[in-house]
């Protein structure tokens, strides 16, 4: 006679794995048990733990996407110097956990050869503070509504900048934030220096496009200020450019709705945001240049007056 079969339960959903199992063990052993922490040296911090145990981190900068042979370089120097254990930060950084002071040097040594310049950090009780990375939303290279290049954007002012994020020589946290467009997927608006693409021309309608790949009622109920109506004798799309406030969602439900404009698509700088409600409660970013002119490669417009900004607070 054949056994009944035995049923397994079925695991639809297990969630992420628990993060206590990716901790190094150093960091697991002392966990909530920590003394202090120093800033050694720009780049370097070391947390002192209650039962005498020292962890050292070394922090370096890093772009936003990175390529699988660049990710396997920096792990192969998480196994060389940190025992496979390393975390990448919310402000595009990679941090090395090492527990052997004789190794620091070494490790900066080969990530710096890699290109990946170490600091980013700063020490409160002198006063002295690193710029920290740019955070960015996708621009070009994935982001389908965006009005200017994030990473390239980017990749231009740190060029400027660069020599705050070695140095610990400003006077105060500083955080930079990038938005290709206005939907703000990184929500930059709380940033000390904000930057955001910005349209200034409504979307100009392919009829041929909208009949082809748009279904018009979607599409209409998807503006949030209702600046749409359906042309229904002619099956496209009419746009109240009075009511348009150029956000690009329409582009979003109807590839036959564009809203890219070389010309009049560029970038604006705000500043005063402030996300944490320390000392002063929270507050939004304010308006301080309304439009320059998206002028790739190296934006020399937009750099010039972000490095003004900050050197002018700074001084």
């Amino acid at each position: 006679m054949a056994s009944e079969p035995v049923e397994e339960e079925y695991i639809s959903d297990i969630g992420p794995p628990d993060f206590r199992e990716m901790l190094p063990p150093v960091i697991k052993k002392n966990y909530g048990k920590w003394k202090y922490h120093e800033v050694l040296k720009p780049g370097v911090l070391v947390h002192v733990a209650e039962s005498g145990d020292k962890v050292y981190t070394v922090r370096a900068g890093e772009p936003r996407l990175m390529s699988t042979q660049s990710i396997r370089q920096i792990c192969e120097l998480a196994d060389k110097y940190c025992d496979g254990y390393i975390r990448f930060t919310t402000r595009n950084n990679i941090e090395f956990l090492l527990t052997d002071e004789s190794k620091i040097d070494d490790l900066i040594k080969e990530v710096e050869e890699l290109g990946y310049p170490v600091g980013g950090t700063w020490d409160a009780t002198k006063a002295k503070y690193s710029l920290s990375n740019i955070v960015h939303t996708q621009g070009w290279i994935h982001c389908h509504t965006p009005a200017i290049d994030a990473s390239g954007v980017v990749k231009s002012i740190m060029d400027a900048l660069f020599d705050h994020f070695k140095n610990m020589d400003l006077p105060g946290l500083c955080r930079i934030s990038l938005a290709c467009c206005l939907n703000m997927c990184g929500a930059v608006h709380a940033s000390d220096i904000s930057l955001v693409g910005v349209h200034r021309t409504p979307p100009v309608p392919d009829d041929d496009a909208i009949r082809r790949t748009c279904e018009i009622p979607s599409t209409v109920s998807g503006c949030p200020t209702g600046a749409l109506r359906p042309d229904m004798k002619r099956k496209t799309i009419i746009v109240d450019e009075s009511k348009c406030m150029y956000c690009g969602n329409c582009y979003t439900m109807c590839p036959g709705m564009p809203c890219f404009d070389p010309e009049n698509g560029g970038v604006a700088i705000l500043a005063g945001g402030k996300i944490s409600d320390a000392r002063a409660p929270a507050r939004l970013s304010k308006v301080i240049v309304p439009w320059l002119p998206n002028n790739p490669p190296r934006w020399p417009e937009v750099v010039d007056v972000i490095k003004a900004i900050l050197e002018t607070w700074a001084a």
